[in-house]
């Protein structure tokens, strides 16, 4: 009985007992190691590997800081103004006294995080885009997506990711 040749990794076929040509080898040992970065990589999306993900932080994907953490207390947050934490990548106001908003720090732009909050702007260093700290649409160009809102809640004197 006579034994089936073997088809390479380079497509070409082998006899039994042939030694592996050297080619063969290397796109064999090529082809181990991107299987290899792949898996460590992840790509399951089960967010159960390390290297950035949100699991188990109570935090949706991509979002940043976890819910219920307490950011700031409402005195750090001037009235017409805010703060950038860049942390938990998320930026509070208070347009007026004593109501907050809460917008992701990510500029919609090209995704640099957001600066400043001055003259009731939220201000992105990368291309000058401005979201307007009522209710993070487009102050200034180039942006033309408004910030995605987050939510917070006013617990005590604590600012707290809901």
């Amino acid at each position: 009985m006579a034994e089936a040749s073997e088809t390479q990794a380079d497509g070409t076929e082998q006899e039994p007992g042939e030694p592996r040509s050297r080619r063969t080898l290397l796109v064999g040992a090529g082809l181990a190691g991107v299987a290899g970065l792949a898996a460590a990589c992840g790509g399951s999306g089960d967010g159960g590997g390390s290297g950035g993900s949100d699991a188990g932080s109570g935090a949706e994907p991509g979002k940043g800081g976890a819910a219920g953490t307490a950011l700031a207390s409402a005195g750090e947050i001037p009235v017409g103004g805010g703060k950038v934490f860049e942390d938990a990548k998320v930026v509070v106001c208070q347009p007026e006294q004593g109501r907050f908003t809460a917008f992701s720090a990510a500029c919609t732009h090209r995704g640099c995080s957001v600066g400043s909050v001055s003259g009731g702007t939220i201000n992105c260093p990368c291309h000058g885009s401005k979201f307007k700290i009522t209710d993070g649409s487009v102050a200034n160009p180039p942006a033309d997506e408004p910030l995605e809102a987050r939510k917070v809640t006013v617990q005590g004197d604590k600012i707290m990711l809901a």
